[in-house]
């Protein structure tokens, strides 16, 4: 059953394209372990003093964190509660292999072959019957949070051009973003879910976007992961074009972005750290003087947006 609250009030990206160059959610990722899904955003807490916007989580591939899935998605919607954007990705294992998994080799450099890949992206295929088995179990957790009222930014299949990833640098229509729209296609039309915000995810190393896009009706926001030279503004005024009048963000980074760089590039909607790194990559000094700047929103400036 489709919740009548997401038909008619879309929440969450309505307000990202309300605060579009305007301003600038501050967001953190959380990892390793699903045991602890808020130790980042605690640090930043304890660091600043004041709550990160967006907070992230991943249902992630090794045991201990497939085994605590729950509190992950629990603490979303305890995140959401307390007035908090939610962003769930997915690190997925292979469809050739089980779950758990390892990282490498596993989520990277265990590529399927051509063969292989076909028959994912195949109605009747055991790899694309493995595929909607894992779709299924992913499902519950989305509907246990559309259930409870909750909007996600979900984001599967992040960094499409980084062909590391298994899912990953499979340019094409019938390549990364098949498999993409495959996903949107089984979470919407089969498992009626209707709380996600679709991101379509990117990464700094390659100027072929348009290759990997899943079409314009397959995500809502773009995402874009800079571990390199993506603050540059070559890439801002790059990405532009591909986006239109959709909202942007920075879906990951280690170095924060700073205020002089989201003044000259606006439409960036939230910034995202990974996890430790936002403590390895900055100092807190450097933390404290983006999260005190006006044109950055933290939580407790975030009452009643929803």
């Amino acid at each position: 059953m489709v919740s009548a609250s997401f038909a008619q009030t879309p929440k969450v990206l309505d307000y990202l394209k309300t605060i579009s160059g305007k301003s600038t959610l501050a967001g953190q990722h959380n990892r390793e372990p699903n045991a602890k899904p808020a130790r980042w955003t605690e640090f930043i807490k304890e660091t600043t003093g004041t709550y990160p916007a967006l907070w992230s989580g991943d249902f992630l591939f090794q045991q201990g964190n497939i085994d605590n899935r729950w509190t992950m998605v629990h603490e979303a919607k305890r995140q959401w509660d307390n007035g908090a954007v939610i962003n769930i990705m997915w690190h997925a294992c292979p469809p050739d292999q089980g779950e758990p998994c390892g990282w490498d080799p596993g989520l990277l450099n265990a590529q399927l072959d051509d063969t292989q890949w076909k028959e994912l992206l195949t109605d009747g295929y055991v790899l694309n019957e493995t595929w909607k088995a894992r779709m299924d179990d992913i499902a519950v957790y989305l509907q246990y949070l559309e259930d409870n009222d909750v909007e996600v930014l979900f984001r599967p299949l992040h960094e499409m051009n980084q062909g590391k990833f298994w899912w990953g640098g499979r340019p094409g229509p019938k390549g990364t973003a098949q498999l993409y729209r495959l996903i949107h296609d089984y979470f919407t039309n089969v498992k009626k879910l209707s709380n996600l915000i679709w991101v379509w995810d990117m990464q700094d190393m390659s100027r072929d976007f348009e290759d990997y896009n899943p079409g314009e009706e397959y995500w809502d926001v773009f995402a874009f992961d800079v571990y390199d030279k993506g603050f540059d503004a070559s890439w801002y005024n790059y990405i532009l074009p591909i986006v239109g009048d959709k909202p942007m963000a920075i879906g990951e980074c280690s170095v924060l972005p700073n205020v002089e760089m989201l003044s000259t590039q606006p439409k960036w909607v939230f910034f995202m750290p990974w996890a430790e790194l936002v403590k390895e990559s900055n100092t807190q000094e450097e933390i404290k003087t983006l999260y005190k700047h006006p044109r950055i929103i933290t939580r407790e400036e975030m009452p009643g947006w929803k």
